[in-house]
């Protein structure tokens, strides 16, 4: 098997492989490691490599096995982690020039529970300023490039790690989701990304642990690897509330794709009201529906009203954003984006009192979502509204949706994400597709809160139905356009 051959090789093969001693832990290592460095340089998808860390445990890892000793159930195999997201003694910059020297002494919860099972961190993946937007670039790296098209944005906020799972660097990433930033960029390159349900994962970087939309994530080219995550990275916490109390579930087991969907209700819909979705991911969506059908699931449409999230989003995170950055932009005025700095001036015109409405409204969006899924198990809709978008978009520039203009890229581009966030249920992207231009398309399942497990077993049946995991972005194949 050659190295580009096993980098593909999911997660949970590579577990087995490497626990029957038929590959080692250096052997993986090794590889990932050539083709980050070999790809790197195209795809601009890590802002730091740790080659000499990364061997260092491999050889660690392969001794405990030669050994017989009893391992983790990520034992030698790698992972990326978003440069938001703290590693003890890895430089961890946020994407900001004024962090570039920064290097924690400590690990994020979910990063400490999956070296503990064993997994090996190959370096950190890029992330614009602070997560801030749905497109991955910084003053600090510049842009990220799409897996399948260098053409083409890699999404946000998470599209370093998107862009590393979806190449064959590594088969699994932390991500983080503040508004889709884990679905946005997994719907680009045509990967499984979950925001699991608040408090699933906990999340010892919030500062608000009581009103927090943000999330620490998985991301992997297969959910049965999303699951393998989701087992080391869940559970109870002292620094998260949300987290305490969370009874423990079997993901591994749960995400086989045993059954179908018999008796399964999902409620879809296109588009929320007023919003475009390009012919090439309708015809995804609805091809999608329909294998959903197929495996036995009944469909009903819902309406598309009262999911206009944006006003909420807006007053709840820029509000969180001026008062985490608004010192840093007056201390460093040279070294933030012009983008960042015009996000922060827009939450300068949220008062106190549009921010609590903001929190009455977003609860009134979690019982509207609540009396949704009390009459289905889960909802369907596309992740995004169009493939990705070209490489050299802005923010705050226009988005084209078959030959439309639209003035706003979050409220137009992914309308379906940012609820979510915002009621805490369970959503995946997953791809189902792939646009005119050949490029991926995602379909979002929302599930129950807390119900994960399930969603994830409904994931895992689309996939196989869909039968699309031996199609992946190889430069030799022409994916680097």
């Amino acid at each position: 098997m050659s190295g580009d051959d096993l980098c593909f090789l999911p997660a949970t093969d590579l577990r087995g492989r490497i626990g029957r001693k038929q590959i080692s832990p250096l052997e993986v290592t090794r590889a990932v490691l050539a083709r980050a460095e070999r790809l790197q340089p195209e795809l601009n998808c890590f802002i730091t490599l740790c080659a000499d860390e990364a061997l260092a445990e491999a050889k660690s890892a392969e001794r405990r096995i030669m050994r017989g000793d009893s391992v983790g159930i990520l034992e030698g195999i790698p992972f990326t982690v978003k440069d938001l997201v703290n590693t003890k003694g890895v430089r961890t910059t946020f994407g900001a020039i004024p962090f570039r020297d920064n290097v924690p002494d400590h690990d994020a919860v979910a990063v400490g529970r999956l070296r503990a099972a064993g997994a090996i961190l190959i370096g950190k993946t890029t992330t614009p300023e602070f997560g801030s937007k749905c497109l991955t670039d910084s003053p600090l790296f510049g842009r990220t490039r799409n897996a399948w098209s260098k053409a083409r944005s890699s999404g946000g906020s998470s599209g370093g790690a998107a862009v590393a799972v979806a190449s064959g660097i590594a088969p699994l990433a932390v991500a983080t989701d503040g508004g889709g930033s884990t679905r946005i960029p997994a719907a680009c390159n045509g990967v499984v990304g979950l925001k699991q349900s608040n408090g699933m994962i906990p999340h010892s970087q919030a500062p608000d642990a009581f009103g927090n939309q943000t999330y620490v994530t998985p991301m992997t080219r297969t959910v049965a690897d999303t699951a393998l995550m989701m087992q080391a990275m869940a559970g109870e916490d002292a620094c998260d509330p949300w987290s305490i109390g969370i009874p423990a579930a079997d993901f591994i087991d749960r995400a086989l794709p045993h059954g179908d969907l018999a008796g399964k209700k999902i409620r879809y819909c296109l588009a929320p009201a007023g919003r475009k979705v390009s012919a090439d991911v309708a015809a995804a969506f609805s091809a999608g529906l329909k294998t959903l059908e197929a495996l036995g699931a009944d469909l009903e449409e819902m309406p598309g009203d009262g999911f206009d999230v944006e006003p909420i989003w807006r007053a709840i995170n820029h509000t969180v954003w001026r008062t985490r950055f608004e010192r840093l932009a007056a201390d460093h005025p040279d070294e933030l984006s012009e983008t960042f700095v015009r996000q922060l001036a827009l939450a300068q015109r949220t008062s106190g009192i549009d921010y609590q409405q903001a929190m009455f409204d977003r609860t009134l969006l979690f019982r509207r979502v609540q009396s949704l899924l009390q009459r289905a198990d889960a909802l369907a809709m596309p992740t995004l509204s169009r493939t990705a978008l070209p490489l050299e978009q802005e923010l705050f520039g226009t988005i084209e949706i078959d030959n439309e203009v639209f003035n706003e890229v979050r409220a137009n581009w992914f309308p379906w994400t940012m609820p979510f966030n915002m009621t805490g249920h369970p959503a995946v992207s997953i791809p189902c597709g792939f646009g005119s231009d050949g490029l991926p398309v995602g379909l979002q399942l929302v599930g129950r809160f807390r119900g994960d497990a399930g969603l994830l077993h409904m994931c895992a049946l689309f996939e196989a139905a869909q039968n699309s995991l031996d199609r992946w972005p190889r430069e030799a194949d022409g994916g680097l356009r």
